[in-house]
């Protein structure tokens, strides 16, 4: 393998040259001519280290591959290489923010004066300079938050998202302007793993390889389909995951490949990237175990000398293996570079300044520790002079030889060999790319492919995630059958006017709400489309195209089975051409909408301002559509929107189409007078409230009534031709903002104070504190004797106050079985161990093995699957309060964001510690924990979201603490608790354990693979093989002496160099298996048999003694009353600090009042405006779907931490958390409706009588409440917020239909008006608003709303209508009683004739159904309360 600076190959080298050369050609499909290869070589390079690197790459399994990808070649190399100097980044700086809450955010001049003050920029990274040639690999280590990632993000030119950049990046002798067009060869894997969860990894793969075909194929294939899956197979099996093809990629809510095979999918496809240049690699082995982790490193090893690329990588955690196969190194720490220069004189470097670096230690971790004071060890003699923080190390280097001779490499893009190696790349680029690309275009197939490959896989995303998929068209059809027997059968006479015009609407709007899903959907793909842009796979406009393309059947399907249903059952238009037309302008703008919701999502940076637009959008395209208000009502300030709402020009081409070239009779109430024998002489009667009705006609054109709303049939396609333009526009809106996105770069995480603890915490507010607490570190040294001794006395006091602990635990025989589709499934068989006080035990086994399974069982948080065996605490059986009894720290660290840290632990204290204990003495006993974990500094910044907030590692030490504060009585669990740290941090944590077990408490831990330091923390081990079978439980033995010796007994002998750890679960997982069953062996040995001896002894030595443990008899440690007032002081803390979450409540309510009140400004008192004030009322039910969107994520994230920690270990109990739930919404509830109130009720001129305003706003107040009880019953139950989502439509909808609105009661469907009818709140809700504001108003009617009818000659008006105003017309309104011709009839004289017509046929109705809705109120709460316990399982007990 190549060690030397140099990038080429010299003439005698061993036989490993040939297979490297060939590999090369597998990965860059070129080959190089063998003497161009002799040619560029120079003679500067030492060789060294030639033993075991040529046999690492020999063994390499696709060799045959490569030799034959060599023979058929067709272009030159494509090696390239990067420099750097001077590079220096700066970001905004965010090293602690306040986060305001509902009240401080209002403090203007706080505001202000805040605002004023400019903080400077903060440098992330300082003048770092450096040079990887072609076939070089550099290691670049830090602790977390030291510049790495921005480091790799500069040198793969992602340079979005930062405040500064300054300094030269070359990429061989390009700038990195000159760069860009080459992004697909200049690639980065970060840490994240995106990917569509519902495609297998054979689909994903399939989509990387189609985009990634050479235009020029090499010569032994002969198409492109032939080389991509060939190339394919060879990236599935390079990583090792052939066999997972067809499994789901998954992620942590749809199951799929294991964490590991995901990480791998992520590297193969950075791989497929046509064979890059130069690959940044952002610790790509985190969730790997060691022997993959070292597997993928000669991968990359190997990758790199054959087809000579850059490689630059960040690890943490690296074991020796991995650190041996890098050229060189370099160490940032907080942005400064303190070394940088070959990967064989770095430790002698750090051990020339006086650290010590221990024989097992992982040197990685040795370099990144120097500057920690509770790390380092320090040479005898240089105590004194010793660099103690990252300044004076880099003043160090700055004076070493080392890097006098690293900046030699800096003029390496001025060298000849790099221009020639350039004009090699430019040239191999052009020979990839498909002929019709422009020049500049990054990509390298044809557009008309990047669509194709786009297009397959949008079908295969939605084959993948069927379910949903089957609940949207099911749900459409559900919706079609509840509108269709709503509008049955509409007459064809003018009583059917407003329900034909309702089921028109209903096809509208029902469709344009199923597109705003769209708005989530486009967050959800985002950053994978970022991802893949930076890749150079594809344009977004193929994307945004390919969705359209996606969209046409799917739409054609919804918008068919829905018209189907909906036209024929509201008996609209029967025939072919009136069907077939209102089907395509139905068709058409559900694709407009889609456009539409599709370019609201593409325009926001985040999910929040999207939601707020598309919701506020909705509401004013639907009110105008010009069905709420007709279109000459509206205002001339709003009607502006009209003309540009796409449901308008549909809904007039809508009703056009049906009312065309027909005669509409006038019957029922619109004929005056009628019913009563001795009037049904037609040439005595008239038309009333029919819009275009003439004076004296008893039928209408159905011109006349389209003119009367400003419509004509003319206009039908002119308006689907304007439908059209509105969809172009927003799809090229869509592409445009498309275009514009980026994957977020930037400054890290953050730490957030409440503003509330602003003083507390502002000592934490100094700059640039680094999270590991070494203020006093930083500049020159500080370390007095005497402040040491003060520390030390402050340490000892702290254990001192610890809980001792002196329960045995025993567990015997234990089985866990589950069921799955194939049969039984054994996960754990037979397992045996013990915990006693003061012991630190490991528990061990490769992925799958059943460590976190065995935890589970352990500690009783399992509820399915059937447990067998014996779990005894001091040999007896559990206690009722075993599970608040026994801490468990899960590998997620689940918190309540909005807490601070204090809060989270003091939480923990005042719930689970014994009710007999003093509130003082559990409050004092937080303070020993927070002094024991380190956690002083963070105890008032808020635990946050991951990025902003706490880190990994402080979110572990505050897990820990929030199961120690309760005073774990028998033992402490913890899963993981190491994984995902850097080395620093997981040796902070096991040192903190192995503490614990010092002062006598019982701790038992799932580790993964440990460095040998972490492992000697351990006394004894339990080490699983796969099916949770026992290979070993016994000591561990000094410096793993035990162990060693047991493994060496039946030859698996562990070399003096290895980390026992790591070569224990190489042996029983299978990479040494010796042929041996592990298992047998153990049963067998003489160890398994002193294990039973020691267990029988040990459960007979507890049982005669009094337990260690007084159970209470209590399952929850206070009572149901605390409880509750402390969950409930949790939650209201949380949304007070939740700005967003209010602030949004607030903008919605005022937002749709304010726009409700100035479209139906003072409302009028003809006969047409009692259907305005309906409407205007109708509207505010429309605040519900908003908020409610939004308070389901938020009930079901809390739901999740408490099921996943909180009930588990018996915190509290459901009913305290759901009464917190409730409660802590009420004060915004209160606030909403005043603000809904005032803002509409007295721009629309509603009645201002105070008993009217009073009785409108208690009704108000009480809805706010019924709709969120029924927003939280429905999380309560929903799995997740996606299904939620599904369930609100159409509940709500279905709601909405039949509240007596748009079908008056007397028209609605028999089967719905006897049940559906009355047990709608929403019917309730709309009468007593429409009697409170409508009872008394006295209706004047307007020219056009007067029956006009003359008499039988010889009668006065009176006369002839005596019977009709004493009978079926005594609610009409005859003006000229007198007259002898020209009867004016108006159809009411107040607004209780009309409210008659929707069923409130007395003013006591109005209290009445308020009553009735508090009611609902109640009804729906209490099934928040139902619906969450049925969801709460209990735990499972062994058998």
């Amino acid at each position: 393998m190549l060690r030397n600076g140099d990038s080429s190959y010299p003439p005698g080298r061993r036989s490993g040259d040939d297979i490297i050369r060939r590999l090369s050609r597998t990965f860059s499909h070129r080959t190089e001519p063998e003497d161009k290869e002799e040619s560029s070589s120079d003679d500067s390079g030492t060789e060294d280290d030639n033993t075991s690197d040529s046999t690492k790459v020999d063994e390499w399994r696709l060799t045959a591959e490569v030799k034959k990808a060599q023979r058929n070649d067709p272009a030159d190399g494509r090696r390239l290489g990067i420099t750097w100097k001077d590079l220096t980044v700066k970001v905004v700086p965010s090293d602690a923010s306040l986060q305001e809450n509902a009240l401080s955010q209002f403090n203007i001049p706080q505001v202000v004066r805040e605002s004023r003050h400019k903080k400077p920029l903060r440098t992330i990274l300082d003048s770092s300079f450096g040079c990887v040639k072609p076939g070089e690999m550099l290691l670049v280590l830090g602790r977390p938050g030291s510049g790495c990632s921005t480091l790799l993000k500069m040198l793969a030119n992602k340079r979005k998202g930062y405040a500064q950049v300054e300094g030269d990046v070359r990429y061989g002798t390009l700038s990195d302007k000159e760069a860009r067009p080459y992004r697909g060869y200049i690639v980065m894997n970060t840490e994240d793993e995106l990917f569509y969860p519902t495609l297998t990894v054979g689909e994903t793969m399939d989509f990387a390889t189609r985009l990634n075909v050479p235009e020029t194929l090499p010569k032994d294939v002969n198409s492109q389909e032939e080389f991509r899956q060939g190339f394919k197979t060879f990236l599935l099996d390079s990583m090792g995951i052939g066999h997972t093809t067809d499994t789901r990629v998954g992620n942590e809510f749809v199951r799929g490949v294991s964490g590991g095979e995901r990480k791998r999918v992520s590297i193969i496809e950075t791989l497929s990237n046509k064979g890059s240049s130069i690959t940044c690699w952002d610790n790509s082995t985190r969730g790997l175990d060691a022997s993959t982790a070292l597997e993928y490193t000669r991968a990359l090893r190997s990758i790199t000398d054959a087809f000579g690329c850059a490689t630059i990588v960040t690890l943490y955690q690296a074991g020796n293996g991995i650190f041996d196969l890098f050229d060189k190194v370099l160490v940032l720490d907080d942005g400064k570079q303190v070394y940088y220069g070959p990967r064989e004189q770095a430790r002698s470097f750090m051990e020339e300044q006086g650290f010590i670096c221990d024989d097992a230690a992982n040197v990685a971790d040795f370099l990144t520790g120097v500057t920690v004071p509770s790390e380092r060890k320090i040479q005898d003699g240089f105590e004194s002079r010793f660099p103690r923080n990252n300044l004076e190390l880099q003043q160090a280097y700055n004076q070493c030889p080392i890097k006098t001779v690293m900046e030699r490499e800096l003029d390496y893009p001025t060298s000849e060999e790099a221009k020639m190696y350039t004009r090699e790349f430019c040239e191999s680029v052009r020979l990839d790319k498909s002929k019709s690309l422009g020049k500049l275009s990054p990509m390298t197939v044809s557009f008309p492919a990047q669509v194709r490959a786009c297009v397959i896989r949008q079908y295969q995303i939605l084959w993948g995630d069927k379910a949903t998929f089957i609940i949207k068209q099911g749900s459409t059809i559900v919706q079609a059958l509840i509108g269709g027997s709503l509008f049955y059968n509409a007459p064809a006479n003018s009583s059917g006017l407003f329900v034909k015009g309702g089921a028109l609407f209903l096809a509208l709007l029902f469709n344009a709400l199923v597109a705003m899903s769209e708005v989530t959907d486009s967050y959800a793909g985002r950053p994978i489309l970022a991802k893949h842009k930076n890749f150079a796979f594809y344009n977004p406009a193929a994307f945004c195209i390919a969705q359209i393309a996606a969209d046409v059947p799917i739409i054609f399907f919804q918008v068919s089975s829905f018209l189907l249903i909906l036209y024929w059952m509201t008996a609209l238009k029967a025939t072919a051409a009136a069907f077939f037309t209102c089907w395509f302008v139905v068709y058409v703008v559900t694709f407009v909408m889609t456009a539409f919701f599709r370019m609201v999502g593409a325009a926001f940076s985040n999910f929040d301002a999207a939601s707020k637009v598309s919701g506020f959008a909705v509401s004013a395209l639907i009110m105008y559509t010009g069905y709420m208000i007709p279109k000459p009502s509206m205002h001339p300030w709003f009607v502006w929107i009209y003309w540009i709402d796409p449901l308008a020009y549909g809904f007039e081409s809508l009703l056009a189409n049906e009312f065309k070239n027909t005669t509409i009779p006038c019957a029922n109430n619109n004929l005056v007078p009628n019913y009563l024998p001795q009037y049904q002489n037609s040439s005595h009667q008239a038309c009333a409230g029919v819009g275009g009705a003439a004076s004296f006609a008893t039928e209408v054109p159905g011109e006349a009534y389209l003119a009367s709303l400003s419509y004509a049939p003319s206009r039908i396609w002119r308006n689907v031709g304007i439908l059209f333009a509105w969809w172009a526009l927003f799809v090229v809106l869509t592409i445009f903002f498309t275009l514009r996105w980026n994957d977020a770069a930037g400054s890290g995480g953050m730490l957030l104070i409440p503003r509330e603890r602003q003083k507390e915490a502002s000592q934490h507010l100094t700059p640039n504190r680094d999270e590991e607490a070494q203020s006093d570190e930083k500049g020159p040294s500080s370390h007095t004797p005497q402040k040491v001794e003060e520390s030390n006395a402050v340490q000892e006091q702290v254990e001192e106050n610890l809980v001792r602990n002196t329960s045995v635990f025993t567990w015997r025989n234990l089985s866990y079985v589950v069921k799955t589709p194939t049969g039984d499934r054994t996960l754990l068989d037979n397992v045996h161990g013990y915990v006693k006080p003061g012991m630190l035990g490991a528990l061990m086994g490769s992925s799958g093995a059943g460590k976190t399974t065995l935890l589970d069982v352990l500690a009783q948080r399992k509820t399915d699957g059937t447990i067998h065996g014996e779990i005894l605490v001091d040999g007896r059986p559990l206690p009722v309060s075993f599970q608040r009894s026994a801490g468990y720290c899960e590998q997620l660290d689940v918190h309540e964001p909005y807490a601070t840290v204090r809060e989270a632990l003091e939480f923990s204290a005042l719930l689970r510690q014994s009710r007999e204990t003093p509130r003082a003495e559990k409050l004092a006993y937080v303070d020993t924990i927070i002094d024991l974990l380190e956690l002083r500094d963070l105890e008032h910044t808020l635990i946050g979201q991951v990025g902003a907030g706490l880190s990994v590692e402080q979110r572990k030490r505050v897990t820990i603490g929030v199961e120690l504060v309760s005073k774990p009585s028998i033992l402490i669990f913890l899963d993981e608790p190491t994984s995902g740290l850097d080395g620093q941090a997981a040796y902070n944590t096991v040192r903190f354990l192995r503490k614990l077990a010092d002062v006598g408490q019982a701790v038992l831990v799932t580790i993964h693979q440990p460095s040998a330091q972490l492992f000697a923390q351990f006394d004894t081990l339990l080490l699983l093989a796969h099916g949770g079978k026992t290979v070993y439980f016994g000591d561990i033995g000094d410096n793993a002496e035990t162990i060693r010796e047991y493994f060496g007994r039946y030859d698996a002998a562990c070399p003096r160099a290895a980390n026992p750890a790591e070569h224990m679960i190489d042996v029983v997982s299978g990479h040494h298996h010796h042929g041996h069953d592990w298992h047998q062996i153990w049963l067998n040995s003489p160890e398994a048999a002193r294990m039973n001896q020691d267990l029988d002894s040990l459960i007979t030595g507890a049982r005669n003694r009094d337990p260690g443990t007084k159970d209470d008899g209590h399952e929850f440690a206070t009572s149901l009353w605390t409880q509750t007032k402390l969950v409930t002081h949790r939650m209201n803390v949380s949304l007070f600090r939740n700005v967003d979450y209010t602030n949004n409540k607030f903008a919605l309510h005022i937002g749709s009042a304010l726009f409700n009140g100035f479209s139906f400004w003072m409302i009028g008192d003809s006969v047409g405006d009692q259907q305005l004030v309906l409407f205007a009322l109708f509207n505010f039910i429309f605040v519900a779907p908003g908020v409610i969107a939004q308070l389901q994520p938020l009930f079901i994230e809390r739901r999740d931490i408490y099921e996943t920690r909180e009930k588990k270990s018996k915190m509290y109990s459901w009913i305290a958390f759901v009464t917190g739930l409730i409660v802590s919404e009420i004060p915004y509830l209160i606030i909403c409706s005043v603000l809904y109130f005032v803002c509409f009720y007295y721009t629309c001129g509603l009645p201002s009588a105070s008993s009217k305003a009073g009785a409108v706003f208690f009704v108000m107040l009480v809805y706010e409440f019924i709709y969120t009880g029924i927003g939280q019953f429905i999380a309560a139950y929903a799995p997740n917020a996606v299904f939620a989502s599904l369930v609100n439509p159409l509940l709500i909808g279905t709601l909405v239909s039949f509240c007596g609105v748009l079908v008056p009661y007397a028209q609605i469907t028999a089967f719905w008006r006897y049940w559906m009818y009355w047990m709608n709140p929403f019917n309730y809700l709309m009468g007593s608003l429409l009697v409170f504001t409508n009872w008394d108003k006295n209706v004047q009617c307007t020219e056009s709303e007067f029956a006009i009818f003359d008499p039988p000659a010889g009668q006065t008006c009176a006369q002839y209508l005596e019977a009709w105003l004493g009978g079926p017309g005594a609610r009409n309104n005859l003006i000229n009683p007198a007259a002898e011709a020209g009867c004016r009839v108006c159809q009411y004289r107040t607004g209780a004739d009309y409210l008659s017509t929707v069923n409130l046929n007395a003013y006591y109705y109005g209290w009445r159904n308020a009553a009735i809705c508090v009611i609902f109120a109640l009804s729906s709460y209490s099934l928040v309360y139902l619906l969450m316990k049925l969801r709460t399982k209990a735990s499972k007990k062994a058998e």
